[in-house]
């Protein structure tokens, strides 16, 4: 407890204790917060797998279509896409 001041003493062991508790409840806190943000960071990593996959899946077939279409003999590139 603290020295006797104007300051009813129960008031200052609330605050006292008030104060351990924050201080006792900070690395909890801390590391809620690190496995949340490490979990949306994964969560983030997957889904931008998974676009970087369609993209390339997209540009294979875009590829495939366009070299078919060279070895059946039409050989001018379509316009406005393939």
């Amino acid at each position: 407890m603290a020295f006797p001041t104007a300051v009813n003493s129960q008031v200052t062991d609330a605050v006292t204790q008030s104060n351990v508790s924050v201080v006792g409840n900070a690395p909890a806190t801390a590391m809620g917060a690190l496995y949340q943000t490490m979990g949306q960071a994964a969560g983030l990593a997957a889904q931008n797998a998974v676009t970087a996959q369609q993209q390339s899946q997209t540009i294979s077939a875009a590829t495939t279509t366009l070299a078919v279409k060279t070895l059946l003999g039409d050989s001018a590139p379509t316009t406005g896409g393939v």
